[in-house]
């Protein structure tokens, strides 16, 4: 047996997914892939076809629906999509929603129509919002009511549904049957945005349980799995979580917003074995009273942000070994996962490539680094996005795939003795500092451990003398005080003189986008050049 086709195997067996089943049922639900592919539509038709009546989703404002209500809601919402608006093959249909039912069903309903799906960040401002509308052709825009001020500035052309309707359109859907469509309608995921208006990333249907497996052959989800997405659903870790639990067939639970302690007390009450959420929302589950009983959790994912300097030991430390920290990116979508024996030897660590990924750090020139020296960090995988989105011609990926096979992440990063990936932050972000390469991320590390350190960002400045200096802006814990040469000798004690921060500044919050990433535009706004 091949050994990619023995993993497969494997794999599934391990996590419940070859369990024998009701004749009838299992082939429904091989029809059902066969006829309706693996995108989300076709994942929810086969755990409707295997597992009727266990829950799909938790939604904490609707309560509990199962697979076959699920469905039977995503097809009346697209056949009044259909009937009302117009919504056809090759269509887009935007989704500014929260952590809800409504946008799950938005989504399904889209897919079973053939239209593509833009995930639109619920953090734009109403004028990127127009932009990415009509850069993204955008024909409905369905949102949250909450959002109405933002819809305002809209082209007259796109449409729009807000989430009190919901009920009527589906309540009120024409017959009709729906078939399936002649394309896959394809996801639309718009990159993070924290230099300006965010570009559309188009990610691929997968063609099999190729991706599947190689995550859950990481991260140990298995069939049944009952899951709280914190992640945003229009993020990339958030979406592609709810993915995989339709595809485990597992249950969802979902918040419009995330706090912490409404996420443990639901983690608690709905008995999830498993927690998907950015780094950020880690951070902030640290900073509440732990519950009286250990939370059931087996697997808290991680995604989209690099982990600081000691979370991850520190959430263990609480929580249990639990912690798995995914590296990709919308565009790649993953590289490597750290599992928490590996987070345990090393805090900072990417892990390594799950099964299938080819992971490669090169040089300027393009050749393979020695072990240790940083490099840019190329990736292959199954589900390289397929280009970027925009008003005119489809624009190919960052730099296009490498030899036709790769991909650039934009990163630096190396690789250590045992394998593991170290990324050392963004190509862009390392700066030249009187002749030296600095790394920003690795001094933020360094001042992640210190104790009064809340979260910390650095950035690289302009400087008159040295042509760029690093800045360090810093969040303490209440009540805690440090003194700026205090922290700069910390840092001189452990790096090299170039890594010490000439600029130590205390500020209330980092800002971030909704995904957690910190706006490094906006930081320079408390500095001074």
């Amino acid at each position: 047996m091949p050994s990619d086709l023995a993993f497969l195997v494997t794999t599934l067996t391990r996590r419940g997914l070859l369990k024998p089943g009701s004749p009838r049922r299992v082939a429904a639900q091989l029809g059902a892939l066969r006829n309706w592919g693996f995108s989300l539509a076709g994942e929810l038709r086969q755990a409707a076809a295997r597992d009727p009546d266990r829950v799909a989703l938790i939604d904490e404002e609707r309560g509990e629906i199962s697979y076959r209500e699920l469905l039977d809601r995503a097809e009346r919402l697209a056949r009044s999509l259909r009937a009302r608006y117009g919504v056809a093959e090759g269509d887009r249909i935007g989704v500014l929603c929260r952590n809800h039912a409504g946008l799950v069903e938005t989504a399904l309903a889209g897919g079973l129509l053939g239209a593509d799906i833009v995930l639109v960040n619920t953090g734009l401002s109403g004028a990127q919002l127009a932009t990415v509308a009509e850069e993204q052709r955008i024909r409905l825009l369905v949102h949250d009511a909450e959002f109405l001020d933002r819809v305002v500035g809209l082209p007259a052309e796109v449409e729009r549904v807000d989430d009190r309707e919901y009920p009527e359109l589906v309540a009120g859907a024409p017959l009709g049957e729906l078939r399936p469509p002649g394309r896959d309608g394809r996801t639309i995921v718009l990159t993070s945005g924290t230099t300006g208006t965010p570009k559309g990333a188009r990610r691929p249907t997968p063609s099999g349980l190729g991706p599947l497996v190689a995550i859950i052959g990481r991260i140990p989800l298995h069939n049944g799995v009952r899951m709280m997405i914190a992640a945003p659903l229009f993020h990339t870790w958030g979406y592609a979580a709810l993915q995989m639990a339709f595809a485990l067939r597992g249950t969802v639970v979902l918040h419009r917003r995330f706090e912490p302690l409404a996420a443990l007390a639901a983690v608690q009450r709905h008995s999830c074995t498993a927690l998907f959420a950015v780094p950020v929302m880690v951070q902030r589950l640290l900073e509440v009273p732990p519950p009286a009983t250990r939370p059931p959790l087996e697997v808290v994912a991680v995604s989209g942000s690099a982990l600081p300097g000691g979370l991850a030991t520190r959430f263990m430390d609480r929580y249990g070994d639990v912690l798995y920290n995914l590296y990709g990116s919308t565009e790649v979508s993953w590289a490597a996962i750290a599992t928490p024996a590996e987070l345990r030897r090393a805090p900072t660590t990417a892990g390594r490539p799950p099964h299938g990924t080819r992971l490669v750090i090169v040089d300027r020139r393009g050749e393979p680094t020695p072990t240790g020296q940083v490099g840019r960090i190329l990736v292959g995988n199954e589900l390289l996005f397929e280009g970027y989105t925009a008003g005119g011609p489809e624009q190919e990926g960052r730099g296009g795939p490498v030899d036709g096979r790769l991909l650039d992440t934009g990163d630096l990063g190396h690789l250590d003795a045992d394998g593991l990936l170290y990324v050392d932050g963004r190509a862009d972000d390392m700066i030249v500092s009187g002749g030296e390469n600095v790394y920003p991320s690795e001094v933020e590390n360094l001042l992640a451990k210190l104790p009064q350190v809340r979260e910390v960002a650095v950035i690289g400045v302009p400087d008159r003398t040295y042509g760029q200096r690093l800045a360090a802006y810093l969040v303490l814990h209440p009540g805690e005080t440090l003194d700026p040469d205090a922290v700069r000798e910390y840092v001189r004690r452990y790096r090299a003189r170039f890594s010490v921060p000439r600029d130590v500044l205390f500020v209330p919050a980092l800002p971030r986008n909704a995904t957690g990433k910190v706006l490094t535009r906006e930081l320079r706004r408390y500095h001074r050049a």
